[in-house]
């Protein structure tokens, strides 16, 4: 799966990634809500070996792929899904210097294009930790809407955490990005 925007390239995760994956996945600001963090370096290569092992999306298993700036291809964050009976639970990942400028969005928007296009998902979702405010304002202004708030139904890194559930549905998206609301996917 290979996806792009105007600034952006989606495509599989490579060997040379691993540096760059590790340094940013394990920043404490970065892994904060996250629930993957790798401890060294080759967990960072396994990670990436085992994510070029897919030459397809699986069922019930995430598929992370490499977020890079289109001109220079280098890796900025990663995004993931896992697909399951119809639907997608969703994910992403950004390096400290590539936040705050939109990318989150524009990658996502894509991805929920080739999902609900291409991939034929009936519904997209996402689990976010309620104090992770910018995840939270970025999942609304997809268009998803807040379906539940688990009071500390997870336990987490040795404290039991709230968890908040977003979701939108295929018509609900066409509906959303046929407003204009979203950037234009290539090719």
């Amino acid at each position: 799966m290979r996806l792009s925007t105007a600034r952006l390239r989606i495509d599989a995760l490579h060997e040379g990634d691993a540096a760059a994956l590790f340094q940013y996945r394990a920043d404490p600001e970065v892994s904060r809500y996250q629930g993957w963090c790798p401890q060294t370096l080759a967990d960072a290569d396994s990670f990436i070996r085992t994510q070029m092992a897919l030459d397809k999306p699986p069922q019930c298993r995430w598929m992370q792929r490499a977020i890079r700036g289109r001109d220079d291809g280098a890796l900025i964050g990663d995004v993931g899904f896992c697909l399951a009976d119809g639907q997608a639970e969703i994910g992403i990942t950004l390096a400290p210097f590539a936040q705050g400028q939109g990318y989150a969005r524009e990658a996502l928007e894509v991805l929920f294009h080739e999902l609900f296009g291409n991939l034929d998902v009936h519904r997209i979702h996402a689990s976010v930790d309620p104090r992770n405010t910018p995840s939270v304002a970025l999942l609304k202004a997809l268009g998803m809407r807040q379906e539940a708030h688990f009071r500390e139904s997870l336990r987490f890194r040795g404290e039991w955490v709230d968890d908040l559930v977003f979701a939108v549905l295929a018509r609900e998206w066409r509906d959303f990005a046929g407003n204009g609301a979203g950037f234009a996917a290539s090719r």
